[in-house]
C-alpha cells in the first residue's frame, strides 16, 4: 500500500507496465463494469452497514469511474475535520478494498471466514493527507470450478452474501458464477427433445456436480431434484446482481461439449468421442460422452446453451469452460488441437461476438506428458491472441507461464491453488506467494493481466488468502515476518507479544512450504484409510508447531471471548493431535513388526481411546468444525424426506469414499466433530484390533482383507442416519487445556 505522495518512480514504472499490458490486450478494453458509479457505490454503503453496524457512518463513499483512465483500480482515502473517513474509488470493488485495508492497518480489524474481529477505535484513526492504493493488475480473479462442490454446494443466500461482502473487501472483481446452469440445459436439452429420464440420467448429485460439468461424471448420487434447479437458478439471480453492483465481472459458463447418451437418440450420426474411465470410476458413472468441437453440432448446442444463458443471466462477456479437463484428447495433432479451441470459440462468438474465453490451465500440468510446447500452443493459438485468458491454476508451485512463454502471448492470471479438496489442514507457501506474482509481472514480454485465488475447497487457513488477496494492491513483495506479526494484531485486536512470535513460527514453519513440486492434499494418517504404507513426511519442523503451540494457550485465558482466537485456538490443537497421530501410528506400525503385544495395545490405545475422542470433543466445540452444520444445511435444501436423504447420501459421500466404493477415497477429508467419532476413529479402531488379533493368532496382516472390513465401517457412515450436533458443545479451554496438558510433554519428547 502507498500512502501520500511517496514512491513516484516506483509507481510510475508500474503505470508504465500496465498501460504496455493494456495496449497489448485492447481486446479487453470492452470488460466494464454494467452498474453505474452511483449503483456501486451505494452497494459499497450496504456492505458497511452489514459489516459495521452504526458504526457504518462514519465512512463516506463514491464511486468515481473517471479515476481510473487504464482500468487498473485504484481508491483514495482522506478523513475529514469531524473524523469521517472519505473513500472514492474507480470502482465498487476498489471503494471496498481501499476501506478495508484502512480498517486493517489504521484500525487493527479483521474480517474471515472464521470470524471477524471488528473492535473499531473511537474516533476513527485520522489519515494525514491521502491514502492511496492502487493495482497492477486488472483483474483479481477468485474461485475454483471445484470450489462449488466442496464448499459452496449447500449455501443459502445469507452464506452467499457473506461471501460476496468478502470478494469485495478483498479486491475481487473477476469471480467465476457457476451456480444454476444445469436449470437452463434442462431447458436447452428439452428443446432439443431430450426426454426427462435422459436428462435425470445425466446430471450428478448437487455434491459432484462440479466434476459432472467438467465431462469427468455423470448419474452419480443423482438424480437433480426439480427443486434444486429452482433454488439454485433463484440464488443465481441474487449472486450475480450482488456481484455486479460492486462492479465485479462475473465469469459464466459455456459449453465445452460434455453431452448426455441421449443426443445419439437424437442425432446418431453425430461425431462423438467416449473417453476413458476417470479416476477409477467405471463406465455406469463415468466414460463420458464428447461432442467433436469441429461437429456442426457442436456449434448448435453451444449457441443454444449460450443464447440461454445471456437470456437469463445476461452477460459480461467472459466465459468459463474447460476441454480436456484431467481427460487425454483422441489426438495430438496440432491442426486438431487448433480446431479444437477454434470451435469452442466460435459457439462463443455466434452469441456474443464480444466474447472471451476464459480457461483454467490445469490440463497442460495435469497431463504433461500429452500436452508439449506444440500441442499447448496449437490449443492457445486457435483464439485470436487476447480473447482468451488462461488461468495458471497452480503457480504457487507449478508456474506454466515460465515454460510456455507466457502462455504464447495469450493474457494470463497467476493463480494460487493453495487447497486441494477442501481438506483440514495448516498449509500455506507463502514465500512462493509473495514473490511469484512480481516473478510473472516482470518476466520477458509478459503477458500477466490479473492475479487470483483458485482454492478447491475453501474456509480453512484464512491467513494465506489475506496475505495473497493484499499482493494484488502491492508494488513489491512485503516482509513476512512483519505482515504476519500485524496480522496477529488485528485478527486479535490484540498486540501480545506472545501471540505475534507464534504466528512467525507457523509463517517461517507450516505456512512456508518450499518442497519442489508439492501438494498440498492432507496426506495425514489420520485421514487416511490405515495400512502399513502410509505417508508421514513433513515439509516443515514440528518443534515450530509445538512452541506456536504453547504460546497460543499460553494467552488464551484473556482471549476466549474472541471468535477469531478461539478458530485458531482449535485449528493449531488440532495440527498438533494429527501429527501426534502419525508418532502413534509409527508405535503401532513398530510394535507389530517386533511382534510386541503390550506396546501395540499401549500406542493404540492412546490413539483409539483418548486422542481422537479428544480431537472429536475439542472439533464439536467449535461452530466451524462441525460435521452437523454441513449434514443440516443439505437436508434444509430438500422439500421432502426422500429429497433429505439424497443430500445427505451426497454430502457424507464427498468427504469420504466420494464415489460408490471409494474411488476417490479420502480426497475431500474433513477434521469435523461427529466424523472424528464415526468414521476417523472407527477405522483406527479397527484398524488396531485386527493387528491384536495377527499377533494373538500368529497371522499375517492382510491389507486387502481389512479394506474389505473397513469399507462397511466407511459406507456404514454414509447410510447410519445418524443426527449430529449442529451447535458446538463443551468448553473450548477446557478441552484444549486438558489436552495440552496431557500431550504436550509427549510431543516434545517425540521431537
Amino acid at each position: 500500500m502507498s500512502g501520500g505522495s511517496g514512491c513516484c518512480l516506483a509507481l510510475l514504472l508500474v503505470w508504465s507496465l500496465c498501460v504496455s499490458a493494456r495496449c497489448r490486450f485492447p481486446s479487453l478494453d470492452h470488460i466494464r463494469p454494467r452498474a453505474s458509479d452511483r449503483a456501486q457505490g451505494r452497494a459499497v454503503t450496504e456492505l458497511l452497514r452489514r459489516l459495521l453496524g452504526n458504526r457504518s457512518a462514519e465512512f463516506i463513499v463514491s464511486v468515481n469511474g473517471s479515476l481510473s483512465n487504464d482500468s487498473l483500480d485504484v481508491c483514495e482515502l482522506r478523513s475529514t475535520k469531524n473524523n469521517r473517513v472519505v473513500a472514492t474509488g474507480s470502482t465498487g470493488v476498489a471503494v471496498a478494498s481501499g476501506i478495508y485495508n484502512y480498517l486493517k492497518y489504521f484500525c487493527n480489524c479483521h474480517v474471515s471466514w472464521s470470524g471477524n474481529q471488528l473492535d473499531l477505535p473511537r474516533p476513527l484513526p485520522k489519515l494525514t493527507g491521502v491514502l492511496r492504493i492502487s493495482t497492477p493488475h486488472r483483474f483479481r480473479y477468485y474461485q475454483n470450478v471445484c470450489t462449488f462442490s466442496y464448499s459452496s454446494v449447500w449455501w443459502d443466500w445469507p452464506r452467499w452474501e457473506r461471501e460476496i461482502d468478502w470478494m469485495a473487501l478483498n479486491g475481487i472483481n473477476l469471480p467465476l458464477a457457476f451456480t444454476g446452469q444445469e436449470a437452463l440445459w434442462q431447458e436447452v436439452y428439452r428443446a432439443l427433445g431430450l426426454n426427462q429420464s435422459e436428462i435425470e440420467e445425466f446430471f450428478s448429485g448437487p455434491a459432484f456436480l462440479a466434476w459432472n460439468r467438467m465431462a469427468n461424471l455423470f448419474k452419480f448420487a443423482g438424480p437433480l431434484p426439480q427443486s434444486w434447479h429452482v433454488n439454485q437458478l433463484f440464488l443465481q439471480f441474487k449472486i450475480l446482481e450482488r456481484m455486479r453492483s460492486f462492479g465485479m465481472i462475473p465469469v459464466l459458463p459455456a459449453f465445452s461439449g460434455n453431452i448426455p447418451k441421449g443426443i445419439l437418440r437424437l442425432y446418431p450420426e453425430a461425431r462423438v468421442t467416449r473417453l476413458g474411465p476417470w479416476s477409477h470410476f467405471n463406465c455406469s458413472y463415468s466414460c463420458s460422452l464428447v461432442l467433436d468441437p469441429q461437429d456442426p453440432l457442436f456449434h448448435h448446442i453451444g449457441s443454444l446453451y449460450l443464447s440461454q444463458v445471456l437470456k437469463q443471466f445476461g452477460t459480461d462477456h467472459i466465459y468459463s469452460t474447460d476441454t480436456f479437463n484431467e481427460m487425454t484428447p483422441p489426438s495430438s495433432d496440432p491442426a486438431y488441437l487448433s480446431a479444437v479451441s477454434r470451435s469452442v470459440f466460435a459457439s462463443m462468438t455466434a452469441v456474443d461476438p464480444q466474447a472471451v474465453w476464459l480457461m483454467q490451465g490445469w490440463l497442460f500440468f495435469s497431463d504433461a506428458a500429452f500436452w508439449k510446447p506444440a500441442q499447448i500452443q496449437a490449443l492457445l493459438h486457435g483464439v485470436p491472441l487476447g480473447r482468451m485468458i488462461v488461468l495458471d491454476l497452480f503457480a504457487e508451485t507449478e508456474p506454466i507461464f515460465s515454460y510456455t512463454e507466457s502462455f504464447y502471448g495469450q493474457p494470463f492470471i497467476w493463480c494460487m491453488l493453495q487447497n486441494f479438496g477442501g481438506n483440514s489442514g495448516l498449509f500455506g507457501t507463502v514465500e512462493s506467494i509473495n514473490s511469484g506474482p512480481f516473478k510473472a509481472l516482470h518476466f520477458p514480454n509478459s503477458t500477466l493481466v490479473g492475479i487470483g485465488m483458485t482454492p478447491e475447497g475453501i474456509e480453512q487457513n484464512p491467513v494465506t488468502y489475506e496475505l495473497m488477496s493484499e499482493l494484488a494492491w502491492r508494488k513489491e513483495p512485503v516482509n513476512l515476518a512483519k505482515w504476519v506479526s500485524l496480522y496477529a494484531i488485528r485478527r486479535y485486536g490484540n498486540t501480545q507479544e506472545s501471540l505475534t512470535t507464534a504466528w512467525r513460527l507457523l509463517f517461517a514453519s507450516i505456512y512456508n512450504c518450499t518442497d519442489p513440486h508439492y501438494r498440498n492434499h492432507n496426506h495425514s494418517p489420520l485421514v487416511r484409510r490405515p495400512s502399513f504404507q502410509m505417508n508421514t513426511g513433513l515439509w516443515y519442523d514440528p518443534a515450530d508447531l509445538y512452541k506456536a503451540w504453547k504460546l497460543i494457550m499460553d494467552a488464551a485465558p484473556s482471549l476466549m471471548s474472541k471468535e477469531t482466537f478461539r478458530y485458531d485456538l482449535v485449528d493449531v490443537t488440532r495440527e498438533v493431535l494429527q501429527v501426534l497421530t502419525t508418532s502413534f501410528y509409527r508405535d503401532i506400525a513398530d510394535a507389530f513388526k517386533k511382534q510386541n503385544l503390550s506396546e501395540l495395545l499401549t500406542a493404540g490405545g492412546v490413539l483409539v481411546y483418548d486422542l481422537l475422542p479428544e480431537l472429536n470433543r475439542l472439533l464439536s466445540s467449535n461452530r466451524n468444525f462441525l460435521l452437523g452444520a454441513w449434514l443440516e444445511r443439505a437436508r434444509s435444501l430438500a422439500v421432502d424426506d426422500k429429497e433429505a436423504q439424497l443430500y445427505d447420501m451426497n454430502a457424507r459421500n464427498q468427504i469420504t469414499l466420494w464415489g460408490p466404493s471409494g474411488e476417490i477415497l479420502d480426497y475431500a477429508s474433513k477434521e469435523w466433530g461427529g466424523l472424528m467419532e464415526d468414521y476417523y476413529a472407527q477405522r483406527w479402531g479397527l484398524f488396531v484390533q485386527t493387528l491384536v488379533e495377527c499377533l494373538n493368532s500368529g497371522q499375517p496382516f492382510k491389507q486387502a482383507a481389512f479394506n474389505q472390513a473397513v469399507f462397511q465401517i466407511e459406507k456404514g457412515f454414509i447410510y447410519n442416519g445418524r443426527k449430529y450436533p449442529t451447535k458446538p458443545q463443551g468448553d473450548t479451554y477446557e478441552i484444549a487445556y486438558r489436552i495440552f496438558l496431557k500431550y504436550y510433554p509427549q510431543a516434545l519428547n517425540r521431537l
